[in-house]
């Protein structure tokens, strides 16, 4: 199970590439089925669609469940370059996601973590499962995205 979690963050590091090279902030996004099938594959694309919610995590929930017929995702895990931000994390609750795999954690003002300590879901019963995958690669890329935009800007 331990290389299928890998294959699918490499799935998901494709789509941050495509973010990447779009000049867009590189997360990328796959949705598992409960049978191990990518059912949805996304990358941000708020820049491009001149949308605050076009993150990677919001697109993919979108497509997973359009492709389901369902909002509920409960069977489904996520992979994801880096930890959600708040909002994406709201929308993985609320659409009763199973799991989440992450590569990175999120370095700016928190996001799943935060605000799973926060412990303010009483009204969302949920078994979210977290797995952080320490991942090197993830990481890389953010780092040499935010270096290029500094060096864009001076």
């Amino acid at each position: 199970m331990k290389q299928l979690k890998l294959n699918y963050l490499a799935e998901a590091l494709k789509e941050a590439g495509k973010a990447f090279d779009k000049g867009e902030v590189p997360v990328g996004a796959v949705i598992v089925d409960k049978s191990e099938r990518i059912i949805a594959r996304a990358y941000n694309q708020s820049q491009m669609l001149n949308d605050a919610t076009a993150h990677a995590e919001m697109i993919a929930i979108t497509q997973a469940s359009n492709h389901i017929g369902d909002w509920r995702l409960g069977d489904c895990t996520m992979f994801v370059t880096k930890e959600p931000c708040t909002m994406c994390a709201g929308a993985i609750f609320l659409s009763r996601i199973k799991k989440v795999v992450y590569g990175c954690p999120e370095k700016g003002c928190g996001g799943l973590m935060k605000l799973l300590e926060t412990g303010k879901f009483p009204e969302i019963e949920t078994s979210l499962e977290i797995e952080f995958a320490n991942s090197k690669e993830c990481s890389a890329l953010l780092e040499e995205f935010f270096k290029k935009v500094r060096t864009a800007k001076k």
